[in-house]
């Protein structure tokens, strides 16, 4: 589990690449003979990803891919020679689409503030203060929730100053919960078994569970002809993306994948390959995972320094991941193939002697699913739908029992997809609070 406890939490160190979900991702999956989907559609967000595309300067091309839709944005940054390459292989010889990578480019030399647009230290956090409307307080953790005595609604939170360990009440008309998957559902959970008033009420008992992170896999290659001139720097948008999403074949698993990757963009120098004529590439798989409901998120015995009980993780894969893991790896080894690369260890393609045993038994280093956790891109535990008896949320965010709560990250996602889920949270987070605020007259 990694956190981001630093104010701009995980997005001052996301990977940048923004990708919309579609129709075929948001209809979900069926698991154990039930149908777990979201309820609400593309045409729901879209208006949402939109703004946020334009505002953000998201790069990209207009592919009209079915399974990926595309989005309002910038035009693309150029694939390397390499890539140009490889990409008319697969797409010729095997079908395959192939697409500039869609997302944010490298940091700019001369940043405003000294951070990335694709950071909220960078973007959203700097306007927000600008409206002279927010109080930043770093170095808080929030324990749990405040509610009315028939917990029907919140009225803030117990928050602890981690400089002395102080608890104090934070009192709020509207909370929006947005910690993280795992740090949200924990403070749920406390919330909901808190000992003054019983805790708020979770028809569905789903609470925590169905927790999900995208399983991965990757594989290094070489590639033939050396790299001229400077390399471009790798970034969301400064790469290579094959969205395949569903559209497999001979997939005997539920669910879609992509594989990102790049070629001639980190190649140390001549004297440090093994293979000093070739140029470096990787591709990365990452696929969707079933909301299985052992998969959870659970308190504790044991406490922190401050004495708050710490989330305990069970989460393992399942056949379906082990399925997707090998038609990922299988497709993979075909495309470096069909492109004239051969696909080798890192040990085999860097002269790397005092870290060579690291790399060996790194997961990058490894033909198996990496495991839950690695990819970060957590979600579940507290998912949305538009039943409270199988959900904790409702179609606009909010707690069943306790309207006035929004929950508005990776927690509130029913299914995994198959997408970098951040864009797709931000757009989810904007509107629930522009929901919010019209049913409040604002």
């Amino acid at each position: 589990w990694t956190r981001g406890l630093q104010v701009g939490g995980r997005s001052l160190t996301w990977g940048g690449i923004t990708l919309r979900l579609s129709d075929h991702d948001l209809v979900g999956v069926e698991v154990d003979g039930e149908r777990i989907g979201w309820p609400l559609r593309a045409s729901d967000l879209s208006a949402h990803y939109g703004y946020l595309e334009r505002w953000l300067g998201v790069h990209g091309a207009r592919d009209g891919l079915p399974g990926l839709p595309d989005g309002e944005l910038t035009s693309p940054l150029p694939l390397t020679a390499a890539e140009q390459r490889f990409a008319i292989a697969v797409q010729q010889q095997c079908g395959h689409p192939v697409i500039h990578s869609r997302g944010f480019g490298p940091p700019a030399a001369d940043l405003e503030n000294g951070w990335p647009r694709s950071s909220s230290r960078g973007s959203s956090l700097p306007r927000a203060m600008a409206t002279g409307r927010v109080r930043l307080l770093a170095d808080q953790m929030v324990e749990r929730m405040l509610l009315q005595p028939d917990c029907s609604r919140a009225t803030g939170v117990i928050a602890i100053d981690q400089r002395n360990g102080q608890r104090h009440r934070l009192q709020a008309d509207l909370i929006v919960l947005a910690a993280s998957t795992i740090q949200s559902v924990s403070l749920l959970i406390r919330s909901h078994e808190q000992q003054i008033s019983g805790g708020f009420a979770d028809p569905s008992g789903r609470l925590g569970t169905r927790l999900m992170d995208h399983v991965s896999t990757s594989q290094f290659f070489s590639f033939p002809g050396r790299s001229q001139g400077a390399q471009p720097a790798l970034s969301g948008a400064g790469s290579l993306f094959l969205p395949f999403g569903r559209n497999l074949q001979d997939a005997d698993f539920q669910g879609g994948y992509g594989l990102w990757g790049g070629i001639g963009r980190f190649d140390p120098p001549r004297w440090l390959m093994r293979k000093p004529n070739s140029t470096t590439g990787f591709l990365i798989g990452h696929g969707e995972v079933l909301p299985r409901a052992h998969n959870q998120v659970r308190l504790s015995d044991r406490t922190d320094r401050w004495g708050v009980r710490v989330p305990y993780i069970d989460c393992r894969w399942g056949d379906n991941e082990a399925a997707m893991v090998t038609h990922m790896r299988r497709t993979m080894a075909e495309c470096i193939e069909v492109a004239g690369g051969q696909a080798l260890a890192m040990s085999d393609l860097f002269h790397l002697p005092m870290i060579e045993p690291l790399m060996r038994n790194s997961v990058a280093a490894s033909d198996r699913a990496a495991p839950p956790g690695y990819y970060i891109h957590e979600v579940g535990g507290a998912p949305m739908g538009s039943d409270q008896r199988v959900s904790v949320v409702d179609p606009c965010n909010r707690l069943w029992r306790v309207p006035n709560v929004l929950v508005v990250d990776g927690s509130c996602w029913p299914s995994s997809a198959w997408q970098s889920p951040t864009l797709t949270m931000m757009a989810l987070s904007r509107r629930a609070c522009l929901l919010a605020l019209s049913s409040r007259g604002a």
